[in-house]
């Protein structure tokens, strides 16, 4: 069977969307409640995270009990802004990749986040995959996702002002390489891909232009808290924050998690790629998966 072409990534290199969407764009509101989220779903210890679609490195500071954190980005400027941010070395580890691609060996995390990441998916099963495969058993993975059925669109729906139905199953995309999912299709991927649904946080449901003006910070923080709890019964939500484990029980046959290389070749599978000065050579293959600046390059799979 041929194999399948990979689907198109949305590339952020040159972006300063950290400064302007983050930091000039009065979205402390959106940053406080989405903290609060990772905070009742992730566990406060661990020993190596993988944060996916890591940009600017916004969130990593948040994973403070992990021992090793892998900031991984297809955008290797954005992971340059992480490293300016953060440093080097340490417990940061800076890796540019495709998701679809993913150049770690099997189970070697025990957690994951996906924030502000999947709406760029346009195969979201594939990628939910790709994440699968590299958490151990009872794995933590955090996941967030816009929501195609948040009240804004089924008002505008019923107003006839928007032409896509937010009840149907399948994703929107409302502008290129940007979707909105329905939570129903989220929870049936998680599920067939491998997870275990322990809960659903709804987040930002005051997103509004005019409360946020107008109300405090600290109010509407609390709020959002509250409204929150109420995930598991209903997603009205513009964002929903899903906690899930990698299914299986801990301790079986996978790599374990303090195995010393967490690299593999995401061509061929080799899990025996080399240090050398240009990078990391896969004697397999042949290929030399370039070091830049202290960031691992595996975008070229």
């Amino acid at each position: 069977m041929a194999e399948q072409p990979t689907p198109p990534v949305i590339d952020y290199e040159g972006s300063d969307y950290q400064q302007i969407f983050w930091e000039s764009g009065e979205r402390e509101y959106e940053d406080r409640v989405e903290a609060l989220a990772l905070r009742r779903l992730l566990p406060a210890e661990g020993y190596r995270l993988l944060e996916l679609g890591a940009g600017a490195g916004r969130n990593t500071p948040r994973y403070g009990g992990y021992q090793q954190v892998v900031l991984l980005d297809y955008s290797l400027t954005q992971l340059q802004q992480a490293q300016a941010r953060l440093g080097q070395g340490g417990r940061y580890l800076y890796v540019a990749a495709n998701i679809y691609h993913l150049p770690f060996c099997d189970g070697i995390f025990d957690a994951a986040t996906m924030i502000r990441t999947l709406h760029h998916m346009a195969d979201a099963p594939l990628a939910l995959r790709q994440i699968h495969l590299s958490l151990e058993p009872g794995a933590t993975f955090i996941l967030e996702y816009a929501n195609k059925q948040n009240l804004k669109a089924i008002l505008r729906y019923f107003l006839r002002r928007q032409a896509w139905n937010p009840f149907t199953p399948e994703p929107v995309e409302f502008v290129h390489l940007n979707f909105d999912f329905h939570p129903a299709s989220i929870r049936r991927w998680l599920r067939e891909t491998g997870f275990e649904i322990d809960r659903q946080l709804t987040v930002s449901h005051f997103r509004i232009d005019l409360l946020k003006r107008v109300l405090p910070l600290s109010l509407l923080v609390k709020l959002d808290s509250a409204a929150q709890l109420t995930g598991d019964w209903w997603q009205l939500s513009p964002s929903v924050f899903v906690g899930a484990r990698a299914s299986g029980k801990p301790g079986q046959t996978r790599p374990a998690r303090h195995a010393e290389n967490i690299f593999c070749c995401p061509v061929c599978k080799s899990d025996a790629l080399r240090e050398t000065p240009q990078g990391l050579a896969c004697p397999e293959c042949k290929r030399v998966w370039p070091l830049v600046g202290g960031i691992y390059d595996f975008r070229a799979a």
